[in-house]
């Protein structure tokens, strides 16, 4: 088993990574397609895995940025959960769309706001063990109105957040979205950054 010691320094490699011996459609959906992959690891153990496969090129999404404490967040309905869950704004990336363009068209449709200024932020995973599926993270800054027609099934309530009061949204019974979960924490730490470049102008190009 490897060990970490820190943040990222590995003690001891995880040798190379398996490879695919066997991979073929188990099943599918309107939505989903379930993928049997044979893999072989480098100790010689082979293993029969199911996997998920991510359709399209992923999905965004993204962190409307108010002012420098304030974020919009909407509550949605998830028939995963059985309930609405408070999360930033988010879809999938169309046919045709880069990241950005994706992000600001979600953006216009699910709160009604065009962002002026769009930065990636970096990308996550949900559940890698099964699900290849990839989100990307924009943070929307210098946002003005302007709506597009979306494919909810329901108006979406919006919701604006203190990035000050965080420890308080982590008691939110609805925030639960590990995507969001994540993406406050980066945008805090964001702001926060800023304003100390803003105090001390010497550490202007930290963030």
């Amino acid at each position: 088993m490897g060990i970490l010691w820190g943040l990222c320094t590995i003690i001891m490699d995880m040798h190379n990574k398996p490879k695919i011996i066997s991979r073929k459609i188990h099943s599918q959906s309107r939505l989903f397609t379930i993928e049997q992959v044979e893999l072989k690891f480098s100790n010689g153990q082979q293993h029969l895995y199911e996997r998920i496969i991510a359709p399209g090129a992923g999905a965004v999404l993204i962190i409307p940025l108010l002012d420098e404490q304030h974020v919009i967040m909407i509550r949605e309905y998830s028939v995963g959960t059985e309930r609405y869950e408070l999360v930033f704004p988010k879809g999938k990336i169309d046919k045709d769309e880069d990241i950005l363009q994706a992000a600001n068209r979600e953006c216009m449709e699910e709160i009604g706001y065009r962002a002026n200024r769009l930065t990636q932020l970096g990308q996550m995973t949900i559940a890698p063990g099964y699900l290849g599926f990839i989100t990307h993270i924009v943070l929307a800054e210098d946002l003005l109105p302007e709506q597009l027609e979306g494919d909810e099934p329901e108006p979406l309530q919006q919701v604006i957040c203190n990035i000050n009061d965080i420890n308080a949204l982590m008691n939110n019974e609805n925030l639960s979205e590990a995507r969001s979960i994540a993406a406050l924490y980066q945008v805090r730490d964001i702001l926060l950054t800023r304003q100390k470049c803003s105090s001390d102008p010497s550490q202007e190009n930290s963030d």
